[in-house]
């Protein structure tokens, strides 16, 4: 099990640097063609497939070249023989969003299943706390 959390923190580490640098074809790797995203923007009822989840990153790219930060400040890895699941904690936001709220992390967990020997990414979470 050690083995499959190592190469699951490998892939969300990949996923991450994909994001940050708004690589689409590396943030889609390793993702089911039948993903579920629930998201902070809408819809509430969260993103089904692999062509919704794809449309979800072209505005989140443009803000994120504003100088925003993605990077994983802890995470977590459980793997079972055929599916797994992970939490982080990442810094997101711009400078002038972390600089009012240091503290600010984005919530995320993964959900993975194996197909045919390769960790899938099939559910993805991505939160923040309502500070209201």
């Amino acid at each position: 099990m050690a083995d499959d959390e190592t190469h699951i923190r490998e892939l969300i580490e990949r996923w991450a640097k994909a994001v940050h640098e708004g690589d689409m074809d590396a943030v889609l790797a390793a993702h089911a063609d039948d993903i579920v995203m629930f998201d902070v923007p809408p819809p509430e009822d969260g993103v089904r497939g692999i062509d919704r989840y794809r449309a979800t990153w072209p505005p989140f790219f443009d803000w994120q070249r504003q100088g925003a930060c993605f990077e994983i400040v802890s995470l977590d890895v459980t793997a079972g023989d055929d599916v797994a699941f992970a939490h982080a904690l990442l810094r997101c936001g711009t400078g002038k969003e972390l600089g009012a709220d240091p503290e600010r992390r984005l919530r995320l967990t993964i959900g993975l299943r194996k197909q045919d020997g390769h960790w899938t990414v099939c559910h993805e979470h991505h939160s923040f706390t309502h500070k209201d």
